[in-house]
């Protein structure tokens, strides 16, 4: 007997056959989809399509594109209306620091976007980045979804609501910042020492190359950092050192 999808009408929630009942996330949220198929189709991830071909709705890369790019919208516009002074560099990367998938997969599994995820069952079982990056595309099809269902007004209040409030954080620790700049601004103002970097080890084909690479104060090796390219492995091992010092 073929999957298919357990809808029920509205006054009675939507669930799925795989038990998850999205009027709860509704409640959870603060937010009541019209068409709560729109709601769920936000959080079906590519290969649960695979292994359910005839589920109700489709999976939500589409809704993530749209979702990016009223993220975008909203908070730019923010922040050209609230800062006014700033140039245009700055408010760039408050906004990247806003928008970028670490900050919205915090945020999704906050709210609890992890327990509602339709995926294969392989990718399930991931975790770590794989699975960040899963919850950051889906919190932006969430706000696709709730732009199509509600129009731009109710989208800006999640937005600003759930997402702008992290931006006085965000200047106040200077997250805006990579970690590269992060590590060596305040490597520079506690030690006196401007850090450097060097590869310890690359492994794989030419178009698949992989870097670990070292950061350094002076000839002490703080952390190592992997990555697709060595610049990727250069903020990894930032990112780390960061974690070891203890340094915001």
């Amino acid at each position: 007997m073929k999957r298919t999808m357990i809808m029920k009408n509205r006054e009675e929630g939507s669930v799925t056959p795989v038990g998850k009942d999205f009027s709860e996330l509704e409640k959870h949220v603060g937010v009541e989809f019209k068409h709560s198929d729109l709601l769920i189709q936000a959080f079906v991830h590519r290969s649960y399509m695979n292994e359910n071909p005839d589920f109700r709705v489709s999976h939500n890369e589409r809704l993530e594109f749209l979702g990016d790019a009223v993220l975008e919208l909203v908070v730019t516009e923010y922040l050209y209306d609230a800062y006014p002074e700033e140039p245009e560099g700055e408010l760039t990367s408050w906004r990247a620091a806003l928008v970028n998938a670490k900050m919205l997969s915090v945020l999704a599994r906050d709210l609890g976007f992890n327990d509602f995820l339709l995926l294969s069952r392989g990718e399930a079982k991931e975790s770590g980045k794989a699975r960040e990056y899963i919850l950051a595309n889906t919190m932006e099809a969430f706000l696709g979804a709730l732009y199509l269902d509600q129009g731009l007004k109710n989208t800006r209040k999640f937005i600003t609501t759930y997402i702008l409030k992290e931006l006085p954080q965000i200047l106040k620790e200077k997250l805006f910042q990579d970690a590269k700049s992060r590590f060596q601004e305040i490597a520079q103002e506690k030690v006196g020492i401007t850090p450097s970097y060097a590869a310890l080890k690359e492994w794989g084909p030419d178009h698949a190359k992989h870097f670990r690479i070292g950061v350094f104060l002076e000839k002490e090796l703080i952390a190592q950092g992997d990555g697709s390219s060595k610049q990727e492995g250069e903020q990894e091992a930032a990112r780390r050192a960061l974690e070891v010092k203890r340094w915001k």
